[in-house]
């Protein structure tokens, strides 16, 4: 399901414009952006939670060449399911 799928999966749910769906989604989304990227966890129960990981500096090896490379510290994203998405994908 691409983004206009789950747009219209919304407004048809909640009985709203195809508009204000896609500004709640939107919506949403830049919030969740915005507070995982300032370090903190969103939670919505029953469906996950979003959050910030750290990885560290590390040496790599590049599979071409074999030559050992530093890989630099990153930030990533990490979704955990929650327990009723688990249950409902079964």
């Amino acid at each position: 399901m691409n983004k206009s799928e789950l747009v219209g999966e919304v407004a048809e749910t909640a009985g709203l414009s195809k508009k204000d769906a896609e500004a709640a989604v939107n919506a949403l989304v830049d919030t969740v952006q915005r507070a995982v990227a300032s370090g903190d966890k969103v939670t919505l129960p029953g469906f996950g939670a979003w959050s910030r990981t750290e990885r560290k500096a590390r040496t790599g090896r590049n599979p071409r060449t074999g030559e050992t490379v530093q890989i630099p510290a990153s930030k990533g994203v990490k979704f955990t399911a929650g327990a009723a998405f688990k249950s409902a994908v079964k």
